[in-house]
């Protein structure tokens, strides 16, 4: 296993941040992900965000992943709560700790903050079914599927 560490990303974080969730969005939509461009100019603006904390981690010194924490706020959390909006590891590097270890962060942000509550949202299913059993095995709980109206 590499040695793992991670640091809050900032403003001069923006290329590595967008690099990162540029790939993720690549992965997910097979390929049609906004261009760097586009990803680079959101990952300024979001990282400039007091509600967002963005992570980096390395794996010996090296960037291997990324996570973006938000804070949310609703009723049936009982306030504020946590989400994890963006989680990605490099594919050479998955299965060697480096997104438990970044869901321990969120975790220990999560405590630090009074939230009670972490949700994340799973890609859909059955494709991307190794995502949902990574969760589920990492304490999360299923609640039903997230949707989204583009507006």
């Amino acid at each position: 296993m590499p040695s793992i560490s991670t640091r809050s990303a900032n403003a001069t974080d923006a290329e590595t941040v967008a690099r990162f969730i540029h790939a993720l969005l690549d992965e997910l939509s097979g390929g049609k992900a906004p261009t760097p461009d586009v990803v680079r100019q959101s990952a300024e603006t979001v990282l400039a965000d007091a509600g967002v904390v963005a992570v980096i981690a390395s794996a010996d010194d090296e960037p291997v992943g990324i996570m973006v924490l938000n804070e949310c706020t609703a009723i049936y959390a009982g306030g504020r709560f946590g989400y994890i909006s963006e989680l990605y590891v490099r594919p050479g590097m998955r299965s060697k700790g480096i997104a438990p270890h970044l869901l321990e962060v969120a975790s220990q942000e999560s405590r630090a903050r009074g939230w009670k509550r972490l949700e994340v949202g799973a890609p859909g299913q059955p494709k991307w079914k190794r995502t949902l059993d990574f969760y589920l095995r990492n304490g999360f709980e299923e609640v039903g599927p997230r949707l989204c109206r583009i507006i």
